[in-house]
């Protein structure tokens, strides 16, 4: 009987070793009306303003917001911070489809391997998410790192990652740069593109003659490739439209503020071997931005697609946790 017993309690603690413990996270939001003096529903250079939220929490774990997709029904989202944490909630449309707030968010460990913590700052640095759909369902996410960097996959459960990293093989090249400048964007193809099912992989400091070094992950479509620098911006999250359009969001800093803009490039152009370069749709600076690290697509409630940003505040007092949401003319 003492034998099962222990058994028992060692069977237990594995099982309590390898479940994602969600800690609540209650989230408070302020919306934001205006962008560049503009009113929601408004033109903004290429997109549409649709509003926006700042984001504070008292759980210290809540911060560092470095990429985020939508997991799940009801405008489920889940973004990854670069201590190592999936941090997921609802957005919340007010009665005119303009972002409200966070609901119903929990923070939980991102974890290895084995199933473990991620056992140092070094191995957490999340910087990139996006969602793997199959036969019409999100299934599972893709995250990308830097410092260690490397690229894996993680199931969802009630559209939250949960479980043990399935670690997806990078080049060499791309796994031997192990600083904070290394992978920045991850991104999956739509249906509708001419590389669907391929994911882009975009770094943020390896450059070559052409621009930013960049990797396309696919069965049929896989090699390097580039996206034309900017000059004063760098790289920091890309994003699918639904037509297979590439959108990448760049950051950089001016008169002690950041600025930041969005591309958007052909889906024609997006393949091995090709240098990516597109239109800026979007531009900002100053206050009416921080340091936005993360985009996404996804329908909103009004049907229109929708383009939603977030800043990372590296946990410092004068930097914001921003969302910010525009739409397509």
């Amino acid at each position: 009987m003492r034998v099962l017993r222990a058994l028992g309690i060692l069977l237990l603690l594995a099982l309590l070793s390898t479940t994602t413990m969600a800690m609540d996270a209650p989230v408070h939001s302020v919306q934001i009306a205006k962008f560049k003096g503009l009113s929601i529903g408004q033109k903004v250079d290429g997109l549409v303003w649709r509003g926006g939220i700042v984001m504070t929490s008292d759980i210290v774990e809540f911060g560092g917001l470095s990429g985020l997709s939508f997991t799940g029904p009801n405008y489920r989202l889940t973004m990854v911070s670069d201590t190592g944490s999936f941090i997921s909630g609802h957005l919340i449309y007010d009665e005119n489809n303009v972002p409200l707030g966070l609901g119903g968010v929990h923070v939980t460990p991102i974890r290895n391997s084995k199933g473990a913590e991620l056992p140092r700052k070094f191995a957490k640095d999340a910087e990139a998410i996006d969602t793997i759909i199959r036969n019409g369902e999100p299934q599972a996410v893709r995250v990308g790192f830097e410092n260690l960097t490397r690229v894996a996959d993680f199931d969802l459960v009630n559209g939250m990652p949960a479980g043990a990293a399935r670690e997806v093989k990078i080049p060499s090249w791309l796994e031997q740069l192990r600083t904070n400048n290394s992978l920045e964007a991850v991104c999956i193809a739509p249906p509708a593109s001419p590389v669907a099912g391929s994911t882009i992989l975009i770094t943020e400091g390896a450059r070559t003659d052409d621009g930013y070094a960049a990797f396309m992950l696919g069965n049929r479509d896989r090699g390097k490739l580039s996206l034309v620098q900017t000059e004063g911006m760098n790289p920091t999250d890309c994003a699918f439209l639904p037509d297979g359009d590439l959108l990448v969001l760049e950051r950089g800093t001016k008169f002690l503020s950041f600025t930041m803009q969005v591309r958007r490039i052909s889906a024609a152009d997006v393949q091995p071997g090709t240098q990516l370069t597109g239109d800026v749709i979007l531009t900002g600076a100053g206050g009416d931005i921080d340091n936005m690290e993360g985009i996404t697509v996804h329908q909103g409630p009004d049907g229109t697609t929708r383009i939603t940003l977030i800043s990372d505040d590296n946990f410092n007092d004068w930097e914001r946790s921003l969302l910010l949401e525009f739409s397509l003319e």
